[in-house]
């Protein structure tokens, strides 16, 4: 195995960052069925892309393909511990463009539509990020 693929599947940490990837990744894979397929009240991937093309994010379409795919797909991967550093890469980049598009002229508070949460979100992708899925996971499985 190349040492590329060994470092982005290799684990350092225990069971509490694969709880954290878990709940992390469900919330994303939940978030990402809103934008993609409509579920759980959400616009589906053309209301999507009609609102983030009101917000300056064009191609509408396209950027809410790549947001929901992201969000979805990489919810997918924390869940089941595949591929998690490239999945949170992604979702941290997904992270960095909400909060600094949408929710940081709000201020940091939910309550204003603020980036309090996206943050909380962000801290966790960067964590897996740094240590990897943790035990219970399937990289921890391939790595070895």
């Amino acid at each position: 195995m190349s040492t590329l693929i060994k470092t982005a599947l290799s684990t350092r940490a225990g069971y509490g960052m694969a709880v954290l990837r878990i709940f992390v990744g469900i919330i994303f894979a939940a978030h990402g069925s809103q934008k993609l397929f409509g579920l759980f009240g959400g616009y589906g991937l053309a209301g999507t892309a009609q609102w983030m093309e009101s917000i300056g994010l064009a191609p509408g379409h396209l950027m809410a393909l790549l947001a929901g795919g992201t969000e979805f797909f990489g919810g997918l991967a924390l869940i089941i511990g595949l591929l998690t550093r490239p999945a949170a890469l992604g979702l941290t980049f997904t992270l960095l463009v909400a909060i600094f598009s949408v929710h940081i002229s709000n201020g940091l508070f939910m309550a204003n539509n603020g980036y309090e949460f996206a943050l909380a979100l962000l801290g966790g992708t960067v964590a897996v990020l740094l240590e990897g899925a943790g035990k219970l996971s399937v990289d921890r499985i391939i790595a070895k």
